[in-house]
């Protein structure tokens, strides 16, 4: 599966694979028209996001529950004509550090579900990404914001008991992707993808200069000819899309072009030119340990000091349904990888009142 934020988050929320529901980039993008919608504008196009798959919040709504999206990904567009019943997006210009604000909308969460009777909230934080990509995963300052979560978190426990919560509300903490140190000169012979192909006369569209995942569409005729070329570079991997490995779960996608390229773990896909400034990266390989993400959850019906096998995250989705008792929407995930967490009692679930608060906020391992 990409390890890249919009399709991971959407993969989440909706339990289907990245072919499925199809946000296969940060970036809406066209590739018959050339085009391209950065990443925040991206995030209020609904044409982007709704393809006929139906989110956890609508399929919640539908049942008569009551759903709020703090930031997250996806939630502040319109599915089949439904939007979610408070979604507050993030402004284009706004800090992602500031621990008093993340405190802030912990209180405002919780205020939704003690006064207003919420049922499912996702809330969104995009640290430590940001200094991730900054700095590097390996700066101090990743040291800091990890910390700086840490403290959030704990104020998260102080905020629930502090709304007579604890007895009522199941809390899941878990991220969309990893991170990796990004490979710079003179350590290694960055890559250059014009060096091995003329992108201007072979290609008509692409998507590169974005990380470790790339997108071309070859012009007629010239797909075996620029799949060939690519294949005799280094340090990354060329697909045609319908060759892709079963575990990227794009090979069905309408959307994505012919070619699909993966650097190696810290690559970056310059296109011209050495454009690139990150110094951590993600999107690529979900196989490489430094792009795995993580899974905490706690509340009344979670077992405590319970490990569990990873497990891909379309399964998050029907624990949710589970938890909310609700029917859920067609998807990938099963509920066998995950409910081995919950508490069982006299034979059955405990299923207390249907709250949930779905709470994403990082990339890293928070201890």
């Amino acid at each position: 599966m990409l390890t890249m934020t919009a399709p991971s988050h959407f993969t989440t929320i909706t339990g289907r694979w990245v072919e499925d529901h199809e946000v296969v980039h940060n970036i809406m993008f066209n590739a018959t028209t050339n085009l391209k919608v950065f990443y925040k504008q991206t995030l209020r196009r609904s044409e982007w996001w709704d393809n006929g798959v139906l989110p956890l919040w609508i399929t919640a709504q539908n049942q008569g529950l009551k759903t709020g999206s703090f930031y997250f990904p996806g939630g502040g567009v319109s599915y089949d004509g439904q939007v979610v019943n408070r979604a507050l997006l993030k402004p284009n210009v706004h800090p992602d550090d500031n621990e008093t604000e993340w405190c802030q909308n912990i209180d405002k969460v919780m205020n939704w579900f003690s006064e207003e009777d919420f049922n499912f909230v996702t809330l969104y934080y995009g640290e430590p990404d940001n200094v991730g990509h900054n700095k590097g995963p390996d700066h101090p300052d990743r040291k800091k914001i990890i910390e700086q979560i840490d403290r959030t978190i704990g104020y998260l426990g102080e905020a629930i008991r502090r709304h007579n919560l604890h007895d009522t509300l199941n809390v899941i903490i878990t991220s969309d992707h990893g991170m990796t140190t990004v490979k710079k000169r003179p350590n290694v012979d960055e890559i250059i993808l014009n060096k091995y192909l003329n992108l201007l006369k072979l290609t008509s569209f692409e998507i590169l200069d974005y990380g470790g995942f790339g997108i071309l569409t070859p012009r007629p005729g010239k797909e075996q000819e620029v799949f060939d070329a690519l294949s005799k570079a280094p340090n990354l991997t060329v697909y045609k899309k319908n060759e892709i490995p079963e575990n990227f779960h794009l090979a069905k996608s309408k959307r994505l072009p012919p070619i699909i390229i993966v650097a190696d773990l810290g690559f970056n896909l310059n296109s011209r030119f050495i454009v690139y400034v990150n110094k951590g990266d993600h999107g690529y390989n979900n196989e490489e340990m430094d792009m795995k993400t993580i899974f905490r959850a706690f509340g009344p019906d979670f077992k405590k000091n319970l490990t569990t096998e990873p497990f891909d995250s379309i399964h998050i989705y029907p624990l949710m349904c589970k938890l909310l008792d609700i029917e859920p929407a067609p998807h990938n995930g099963s509920l066998a990888m995950t409910e081995k967490m919950l508490v069982l009692k006299g034979g059955a679930l405990r299923l207390i009142p249907t709250w949930l608060t779905f709470l994403l906020i990082g990339i890293f391992m928070l201890l």
